[in-house]
């Protein structure tokens, strides 16, 4: 008998809007699954025996790094990193943008594609803005897509 081990769900927290977070620890108890938070730096939580957070020292990637370690395939990591969702692809979890972005095998590759020429673009002097602000529509996605994986990974 295989001794399956439960999917649990991993916060990029140190970019993580808050209502995505509170979207995130209303979730984590309502369907009692384990959400752990990762971030440089001290977060609060409510209380809940579903939710954890562990601190890593800063650096660049030290987070993302920490996550992919402890990363089981089938996880799902709320994450708006693009080389940190290719490497939870790559490891067999899934990887959901806070603006309801669902990353996948399918689409990753030409986001770090396109990633790394806005990368292009903007060192060689080009102001290209930021992203604009969270959305209901964002949100909306964000807990669709969030929904969806819960139904898929029920016991």
């Amino acid at each position: 008998m295989i001794n399956k081990q439960p999917v649990q769900i991993w916060i990029d927290a140190d970019a993580c809007p808050v209502v995505i977070k509170d979207i995130l620890f209303k979730a984590a108890d309502r369907t009692q699954t384990k959400t752990t938070l990762v971030a440089n730096h001290a977060l609060y939580l409510p209380p809940s025996c579903y939710l954890s957070f562990i601190q890593v020292g800063a650096g660049f990637d030290v987070a993302d790094n920490e996550i992919v370690k402890r990363l089981n395939p089938g996880d799902l990591v709320i994450t708006s990193d693009i080389p940190l969702a290719d490497e939870v692809i790559t490891k067999g979890g899934l990887a959901l943008s806070p603006r309801g972005e669902l990353f996948s095998a399918g689409n990753i590759k030409s986001k770090l594609s396109m990633r790394d020429f806005m990368d292009v673009i903007r060192s060689s002097g080009v102001q290209t803005g930021g992203p604009s602000p969270l959305s209901q529509a964002d949100r909306q996605a964000f807990a669709n897509h969030l929904d969806r994986w819960f139904n898929q990974n029920k016991d």
